[in-house]
């Protein structure tokens, strides 16, 4: 597992053997399919891991929310294009792995407020970074490889008061930056009380020179 993809190789390999005409696979075809894989009832695990379906998951239904003890469910390498129901049966979720997707939005995570600690959510096509602001708990955002066009955008995770671990790099806003540092300084500029970006521990003398150019 790389600093800066959370995805591991099998997830990337996942997807190559769909066949063009397969129909989608639903998440309650995907949660009998790994309890049968793994000799465990999905209703009682901590960790639950649907990524890589063949044929792929392409719309999240309610067979998700019976995944009531879940702390970590990963949904990556699918086809998912929205994040279509409010995950309001997964009360101890902690980590959301939707990477690889065809997401264009972020939404209906109200329900995880109190619970989620890290979005994996690189290599989708967000957009904009509306519907994280009621996640106080959230640590960690993975938002890597996405469409994030404007550093305003960032402005709308100062809310977020645990947030101090955040992955950006792909992302459009890096393309004025010949220097990876130039990048990120600008990333504390907006969001000061970050400790990692990108994978790396940020250095006292990045602050330093955030804080200057706030000045």
């Amino acid at each position: 597992m790389s600093a800066l993809d959370p995805l591991n190789s099998a997830h990337r390999r996942g997807s190559k053997a769909q066949k063009p005409n397969s129909s989608p696979c639903s998440c309650g075809q995907a949660i009998k399919a790994w309890e049968a894989k793994n000799e465990a009832v999905a209703e009682e695990s901590d960790v639950v891991k649907l990524y890589a379906q063949v044929p792929p998951i392409s719309k999240l239904d309610n067979s998700l929310n019976t995944l009531k003890n879940c702390e970590h469910l990963s949904l990556s390498t699918n086809c998912i294009d929205r994040i279509s129901i409010n995950l309001n049966g997964l009360p101890k979720l902690r980590i959301l792995a939707l990477g690889r997707n065809v997401i264009k939005r972020i939404e209906k995570l109200e329900d995880l407020a109190e619970s989620l600690e890290q979005l994996w959510i690189s290599y989708n096509q967000i957009t904009t970074l509306d519907g994280l602001a009621d996640l106080k708990n959230l640590q960690c955002l993975y938002i890597s490889n996405n469409n994030i066009k404007s550093w305003a955008e960032l402005d709308k995770l100062a809310s977020l008061p645990s947030l101090k671990d955040i992955l950006l790099v792909g992302n459009p806003i890096y393309a004025d930056y010949e220097k990876r540092e130039d990048a990120r300084v600008e990333v504390l500029r907006h969001l000061p009380n970050l400790m990692k970006i990108d994978g790396q521990m940020v250095k006292p003398s990045e602050k330093e020179a955030a804080l200057a150019s706030a000045e």
